[in-house]
Order: structure tokens, then sequence, then C-alpha cells
């Protein structure tokens, strides 16, 4: 089913409904390693089929977690580069809605 609505929710309590891959770069960069740890992207939905995380690693770096129980993915990686982050997500998140369609 297509993510007509998805958001980019942060553990501080932040959130970007649909958002850009300049949004998904400010939201990573505010993250820290004491409040505010992590960003989750996901469909508005009660039971998602997809979402993507990433997380602040104490030893530096980003852990970044994709899941689609549609298509059996799981992947988890460790990068460094925001902008690395952010585009990858967001082209990740394009083909969850486009193959949807």
């Amino acid at each position: 089913m297509e993510a007509r609505n998805y958001g980019a929710d942060s553990e501080n309590g932040d959130r970007i409904d649909d958002p850009s891959e300049d949004a998904l770069f400010m939201m990573i960069s505010g993250l820290n390693d004491s409040d505010n740890t992590f960003v989750v992207v996901q469909p508005d939905e009660d039971d998602p089929v997809w979402f993507a995380s990433v997380a602040v690693l104490d030893e530096g770096g980003y852990e970044v977690v994709r899941r689609d129980t549609t298509r059996n993915e799981h992947e988890v990686t460790t990068l460094t580069s925001i902008h690395d982050i952010a585009r990858g997500l967001t082209i990740w998140m394009a083909a969850r809605r486009i193959s949807a369609r």
C-alpha cells in the first residue's frame, strides 16, 4: 500500500510531515548523544510496513536501519556523512512509494 503521508519523528518530539532530503539532513544534524538520539521515518498508518531510523552511535557516526516487511528487507549500516544518510533515505523512501503504485 502506498504511503500517502509519512513523517519523520525525533526523540525530542520534533516532527516533519513528508520530509524532504534537506529536512532529513536538518533533523539528523540535530541529533546528539544525550536527549535526542534518534529519528524514525515511517508512514502514518496503524501498522506501517516499512520504516527507517537513524541513531547516534557512542563511538561516533550513525546507525541507519531500513526495514520493509513487504520486501523482506532489513538492512543495518553505519555511516558518518549526514548528507549521504539523508540522500540515501530520500531515495529509499521514494522507492517505497513508487513500487506501491
